[in-house]
């Protein structure tokens, strides 16, 4: 059992992040950042649910690029092959669900 209060959450770096649990190959993680990620393309598919704070999520999607502002509350659904980077405004606490990889 764990309770998590995600706004009091911070890590010693941007993007810094706590295990929440691993359940049959997918992992779900609280990050903590103030700074942009960087354009990646998971390996699968990705649930991005922004807890506290504001994050604009951008996105390539079949040759088009997108914008979106997300608040507490919003949820960004990368499919498989969507290249994205997520840019905080200020701090944000993020849940990350997606395949798991080899810490």
């Amino acid at each position: 059992m764990k309770v998590i209060r995600s706004r009091e959450f911070t890590a010693s770096r941007a993007w810094g992040a706590i295990d929440i649990a691993t359940m049959n190959g997918i992992s779900s993680r609280l990050h903590w950042t103030d700074q942009p990620f960087e354009w990646h393309v998971n390996d699968g598919e990705e649930v991005f649910a922004v807890l506290d704070g504001t994050v604009e999520m951008l996105y390539r999607e079949a040759g088009e690029e997108g914008s979106a502002l997300l608040h507490a509350g919003d949820v960004f659904f990368a499919g498989e092959g969507c290249a994205h980077v997520a840019h905080p405004r200020g701090e944000a606490r993020v849940l990350v669900i997606e395949r798991a990889v080899e810490r």
